[in-house]
């Protein structure tokens, strides 16, 4: 302090202080009010989940027990979390990312196995070229096959009206139709008898192990675009403008941003990534594009986007512990008996719920507005 400058008094401390702790508040609250819903569906799962297994003649806490050991009790456990995280991870982005446009896209199945397919497709044409080149190739053309095919829904909506809710998961069921023509047809391989299959990618284009660790690079991959979705969302004017367009679509072309534009956009960055995990599945699982890529991921990929409410960041935690949940139905399955299935059952009871409580809540808000 230089000599003559007064001493801020307690006062101006005090009201240089206060803003600050009314903002801190205020995040704690909002962040309370978002996690809410998805806390109250928990615990209705939980509960619910409970009394079935309770009915069928078993002891939920040793059920519940299992599930956190087959999913977090050990580095194997983890390993294989992690390994169904991977995709996850992607298909909750791909309804996340049109939802901040304001667009509810449920189809992330169908743009999977598309994406898949056209990895597969690519790959086994590149069989003589080093990862390095056939990789990327890959990647873009699932990305390319995933985009195009939810970008239909959002172009639809916009210039059709169709619902693209309804819309793309009609799409979805297109999408899985075509792709079961193609693997019994023109891109079977002679040697699938019994599975339908495309042909194999070569050793060498089969995405490799991270060091150490039994989980493949496509977890890396998915992390990476959840972090890219995050910062173009939180950091730049794109992101801003996807907000205002999902927001108030009247307001964002009074101040002259092109909506259609925006959502159609955001609708193709979500089948995009939906069809990247098709391509993580065939070239570090399956090997190949088969009835195997229809395991369910896009359709899980609608809940872990609603638990993450639609934030990029959020939905990696959430991927990773939904993997976990399903990562334990064998362990379930050879302790009690019980269906591997029966985990799905589970993360069932915990959409309605989350569904229902996201409901319930905006009732609540608008019934305190009209107050």
């Amino acid at each position: 302090m230089t000599p003559g400058t007064p001493a801020p008094s307690m006062s101006t401390t005090a009201n240089a202080a206060g803003p600050t702790a009314s903002a801190a508040r205020a995040r704690l609250l909002a962040a309370a009010d978002a996690l809410a819903p998805a806390l109250a569906a928990l615990g209705v799962a939980v509960a619910g989940f409970s009394i079935a297994v309770a009915v069928a003649g078993h002891d939920p806490l040793e059920v519940w027990l299992l599930i956190v050991q087959g999913g977090f009790g050990g580095a194997f456990a983890w390993q294989n979390t992690l390994q169904r995280a991977a995709p996850l991870i992607l298909t909750g982005l791909a309804v996340a990312l049109p939802a901040q446009a304001g667009r509810v896209i449920i189809g992330a199945e169908g743009a999977l196995v598309l994406g898949g397919l056209a990895a597969a497709a690519l790959g086994t044409t590149l069989a003589g070229t080093g990862p390095a080149v056939a990789w990327p190739l890959m990647a873009m053309a699932a990305a390319l096959a995933g985009g195009l095919w939810i970008g239909l829904a959002g172009w639809l909506r916009e210039w059709r009206e169709v619902n693209e809710t309804i819309s793309s998961l009609l799409l979805s069921f297109i999408a899985i139709a075509l792709f079961n023509q193609a693997v019994e047809t023109v891109l079977r391989d002679p040697a699938s008898l019994n599975k339908p299959s495309t042909a194999p990618l070569a050793d060498g284009l089969m995405l490799p192990t991270l060091p150490g660790l039994d989980v493949h690079w496509g977890l890396v991959l998915g992390l990476a675009v959840a972090a890219l979705a995050a910062v173009v969302l939180r950091f730049t004017p794109l992101g801003l403008a996807l907000k205002v367009a999902g927001g108030n679509p009247w307001a964002a072309r009074g101040v002259g941003l092109r909506v259609p534009a925006l959502t159609i956009g955001a609708c193709v960055a979500g089948g995009a990534c939906a069809g990247l995990a098709g391509a993580v599945e065939v070239a570090a699982v399956h090997g190949a594009a088969n009835a195997s890529l229809m395991a369910g991921y896009g359709t899980t990929g609608i809940l872990i986007a609603f638990a993450a409410r639609f934030s990029p960041v959020a939905v990696v935690p959430v991927a990773v512990l939904v993997g976990g949940i399903a990562a334990s139905g064998s362990l379930l399955q050879r302790r009690l008996g019980l269906p591997e299935a029966s985990v799905m059952v589970l993360l069932g009871v915990a959409f309605v719920a989350l569904i229902a409580c996201e409901t319930l809540r905006g009732r609540l808000l608008a019934r305190a507005a009209k107050g």
